[in-house]
């Protein structure tokens, strides 16, 4: 007797659907690599390499491959988190800005209830920190290398200006206009960055009086000599 054929069931297969075994893609920027860093300490990592660079050869000579090289990771790491070189300097000068903003808070501080004292004490916090983090200082006043228009950058140097124009604020008996507020606190701030780009830049080595840069600084903006 010829054998029936067997019938299978409506809406089943014999063998199970076909899996596609292959291994999950990863992106190669994101590969850990021999320097085992996870997507969230990258960007981190990719941003201190690149100030640890800025202070062995200056913001122009940076390039994206050697911060890569810097950090040990793959060279297209730093632009698959900040597109460019623009983009990984405007992300820098932000940090910066950030960090300037509460050297600046911490500074004022200083002074006490006395306004004048607290703006004194702002110009001291403003010179040290572009002597304490010259690569933050030599990036952050570089429009021309950054994305002028990032928000997060807007931000960040907006919140610096702010903390000057509140202290300069404080600072008169009446509150002052637009005009008087504006020129003083401008004065100031040239007085602080030129004083600390002079020194930065060795202009002052020359001088033998002027050995103390904090000394300077306080004689500046009229502050006592530290005990």
């Amino acid at each position: 007797m010829p054998k029936t054929p067997q019938t299978r069931a409506p809406g089943r297969s014999r063998k199970g659907p076909k899996r596609d075994r292959r291994p999950e893609r990863v992106d190669p920027a994101e590969a850990p690599g021999k320097s085992g860093y996870h997507h969230g300490r990258l960007r981190q990592a990719l941003l201190t390499a690149a100030l640890e660079l800025i202070a062995q050869t200056g913001v122009s000579a940076l390039s994206l491959r050697e911060v890569a090289r810097r950090a040990g990771v793959s060279h297209a790491a730093p632009a698959h988190h900040f597109k460019d070189k623009a983009g990984l300097l405007t992300a820098l000068a932000t940090e910066g800005f950030d960090r300037f903003t509460q050297a600046q808070l911490a500074g004022e501080a200083r002074g006490g209830d006395d306004p004048n004292l607290r703006f004194c004490y702002l110009g001291h916090a403003y010179v040290m920190f572009a002597v304490e983090y010259p690569s933050y200082f030599e990036l952050m006043f570089r429009p021309e290398l950054l994305n002028k228009d990032d928000p997060e950058l807007v931000r960040a140097s907006r919140g610096a200006y702010a903390v000057l124009l509140e202290a300069v604020r404080a600072t008169f008996e009446r509150p002052p206009t637009d005009h008087e507020l504006s020129m003083r606190a401008t004065t100031a701030w040239a007085q602080a960055h030129g004083l600390a780009t002079l020194w930065l830049d060795g202009n002052l080595a020359q001088h033998a009086n002027l050995s103390s840069l904090d000394a300077l600084v306080r004689e500046m903006f009229g502050l006592p000599a530290e005990a």
